[in-house]
């Protein structure tokens, strides 16, 4: 199964449109046009086909962490108990 595989199935699965995955990438600093981002979810044989990379899933997979749950709360230091 292809980068381009996983990330259709997560789009439909989760009801996403471009605009939300846009929004996702955003999210970890990752900026994307739609039709780049388009381009992932043609058929392989389309001439505007490209691959989608581990770095885009990734990063896309990462920002979905965030839309999901919310920001990763700040870590705080313990004071010592000395």
């Amino acid at each position: 199964m292809s980068n381009n595989d996983i990330f259709k199935k997560l789009r439909v699965a989760l009801e996403l449109t471009n605009e939300d995955i846009i929004r996702i990438l955003e999210l970890v600093n990752f900026k994307i046009t739609k039709s780049e981002l388009g381009s992932f979810f043609r058929s392989d044989d389309h001439p505007n086909f490209k691959p989608c990379g581990d770095q885009i899933l990734r990063n896309f997979l990462n920002g979905l962490v965030i839309y999901k749950r919310g920001p990763r709360p700040e870590k705080t230091a313990t004071p010592n108990a000395d």
